[in-house]
């Protein structure tokens, strides 16, 4: 099975997942796990935005930071652009923050409310370089916005 095709199950198994739940935590704790063994990435999780700054949330994977000002590291960044941001090479990317030494690539998507206020980012880490690519950025987004009409 193809990338394209493993995230189109993987679409239809979280609709049917968080079909009318509405706790962030809950939905976020099954995305993350969904995600994480869809394709054994090495870390998958999500950072809320919580008094102008992102808290660690729902993961999968091994520790990570608790606490991301705005504009910093990879998930402060796509945050602060209001953007998806596809690093190949963490260390390659201005102001990473290691939470750990085997990640080396990275991609962070922002989910925001019916306001278009950005409320959270996913954000994924891959042991290898160059993990990611558009059909990641493109399907990811599609899910980000899945979860997020359904808990905003």
């Amino acid at each position: 099975m193809n990338k394209q095709e493993q995230y189109a199950g993987l679409a239809v198994q979280l609709q049917s997942l968080i079909s009318g739940e509405t706790d962030e935590t809950a939905v976020m704790a099954n995305a993350a796990a969904l995600i994480h063994r869809t394709f054994d990435f090495w870390w998958t999780g999500f950072y809320r935005v919580v008094n102008g700054e992102l808290l660690l949330g729902a993961f999968q994977g091994p520790v990570a930071c608790y606490h991301i000002r705005r504009g910093r590291g990879v998930c402060g960044t796509a945050w602060e652009r209001r953007a998806t941001i596809v690093v190949p090479d963490v260390e390659q990317f201005p102001g990473h923050i290691a939470c750990s030494t085997e990640s080396k690539s990275e991609i962070v998507v922002p989910l925001a409310d019916a306001n278009g206020d950005i409320r959270a980012v996913l954000d994924i880490d891959s042991r290898e370089l160059g993990t990611f690519d558009e059909t990641d950025r493109e399907q990811l987004e599609r899910i980000c916005q899945l979860i997020a009409k359904t808990i905003y």
